[in-house]
């Protein structure tokens, strides 16, 4: 009976230690799942480090960084420029707008954190990042060729700060700024446009800040960039323009952009245009030179339209003391409608001269027929009869006939001339040279204009 009881004790225990190990066990096993599904507050970590970094005691704002090693070297700051859009090209006042994301990264020791990473910290945190350009130093960054500049604001303002564990800012902010740009426009339009941004500091010299440019891809342009005015951009280069002046010299980078014109539009808007004007002052050759009001109003009114498209041209453009290839254009084609105007006056002239001309003719030939028949009374009156062969008359002692009247003096000595005779009037005449004339002028500019300037640009680019 007792060694009964004894075994029931023994199954009891053995059943107990069992059940409560299996609990201590699962319960192990519960709390390491809640430790590992633990999640580490990481913003909180963050302000930590950078409470550490950035409180007043250990950082100040106000000093540049080291250079490299931590000496008193310059501060190298590298730059990106992403060039977002351009918004206006003005010729008259020779500046441009586009606005620009610029990236500067510097190093700063001070802000260096790395070793403040352990565990699941160093595959988190990345970087820090900051909106408020106060908390850290910043390079008194300015553009030179500055005219209006602006910072985006909406919906927030458009920068922010990231301050990596090596201690390497990263400052990025989005700008629009409308920058000078000095034109030549001698070759317009067939000319391009070298434009300029001036990136410098405006108190750090180059002992203290030295700006370099961030690889090879430290210029970019977005994707779908298209150039108001009629521009295109032909090429853009990045170079350093350190300059010297009275307080010291100072680092400098500079953004070459090449605007060239579409020169397919100006073709349709200044070129076309002109010449349709032009011909349309030729229609008054074959008109009628009697048709007075049609030939005036037709001179008259592709003056005064070349004279408009003129004063449009002009007023796309800024006033300069040098003669323009457009100004050549124009000039020569308000010159072929002045002489087409100028021409029928020359026409009226020629018509009325042939007028009076025609009535002399006219009047002299009717004296003649009236001497005529007063002679041939006398002839009938006279006592003997005079031969009307020339020689007998001469010998007789009768007038001579001239020998212009038997064989004629002008005979044609050219084909041209013999054209020209088919023509009876002077005014006539006149007409159907301009016909040639004038169109075969016009075209002759055209090809030595088109070869000069275009020849001049490909000079100019090489």
């Amino acid at each position: 009976m007792l060694l009964k009881m004894g075994l029931q004790s023994c199954v009891f225990i053995i059943l107990l230690v069992s059940v409560c190990g299996r609990e201590n066990l699962l319960s192990a096993r519960i709390l390491s799942k809640r430790l590992a599904n633990q999640e580490v507050n990481i913003r909180q970590e963050e302000t930590k480090i950078l409470d550490s970094v950035m409180g007043p005691a250990v950082y100040d704002s106000r000093i540049r960084p080291a250079g490299i090693n931590g000496t008193d070297a310059a501060t190298f700051v590298y730059v990106n420029i992403f060039v977002r859009s351009f918004s206006k090209i003005d010729d008259v006042k020779m500046e441009y707008s586009f606005q620009i994301t610029m990236r500067q990264q510097w190093n700063d020791k001070r802000l260096a954190y790395k070793d403040r990473l352990k565990g699941i910290l160093a595959e988190r945190i990345r970087y820090l990042t900051l909106t408020d350009a106060s908390k850290v130093w910043m390079p008194d960054t300015f553009f030179r060729n500055e005219k209006i500049g602006a910072f985006h604001t909406i919906l927030t303002p458009n920068l922010y700060i990231r301050v990596f564990p090596d201690g390497d800012v990263l400052y990025s902010i989005r700008i629009s700024i409308t920058c000078a740009c000095s034109m030549h426009l001698a070759l317009f339009p067939l000319d391009e446009q070298t434009c300029t941004l001036d990136v410098a500091s405006y108190g750090w010299t180059k002992n203290d800040l030295i700006y370099v440019w961030k690889g090879a891809g430290a210029l970019q342009f977005a994707g779908n960039l298209s150039l108001p005015g009629g521009f295109k951009l032909a090429n853009s280069t990045n170079k350093y323009c350190d300059v010297k002046t009275a307080t010291g010299e100072y680092s400098c980078l500079r953004v070459d952009l090449v605007f060239a014109r579409e020169l397919s539009f100006y073709i349709v808007t200044i070129y076309v245009p002109c010449f349709m004007i032009v011909v349309v002052s030729w229609f008054s050759f074959w008109l009628d030179y009697k048709a007075v009001p049609a030939r005036v109003a037709l001179g008259v009114t592709t003056l005064l339209a070349m004279s408009t498209t003129m004063a449009s041209i002009q007023k796309s453009l800024p006033p300069v003391a040098y003669t323009k290839a457009v100004d050549v254009w124009s000039g020569v084609c308000v010159f072929f409608v002045f002489s087409a105007l100028l021409e029928y006056a020359l026409v009226n002239y020629a018509s009325r001269s042939d007028a009076q001309r025609a009535a002399k003719q006219k009047e002299r030939k009717e004296k003649e027929l009236e001497l005529c028949a007063f002679n041939a009374e006398q002839i009938e009156d006279s006592s003997h009869t005079h031969s009307l062969d020339p020689l007998l008359r001469r010998m007789e002692g009768a007038q001579s006939v001239p020998l212009t009247s038997i064989i004629p003096s002008n005979i044609p000595s050219s084909r041209i001339a013999a054209w020209m005779k088919n023509y009876k009037f002077a005014a006539k005449k006149i007409d159907v040279l301009s016909r040639v004339c004038f169109p075969s002028c016009f075209f002759v500019f055209s090809a030595l204009y088109w070869t000069y300037f275009l020849n001049k640009e490909q000079e100019r680019k090489k």
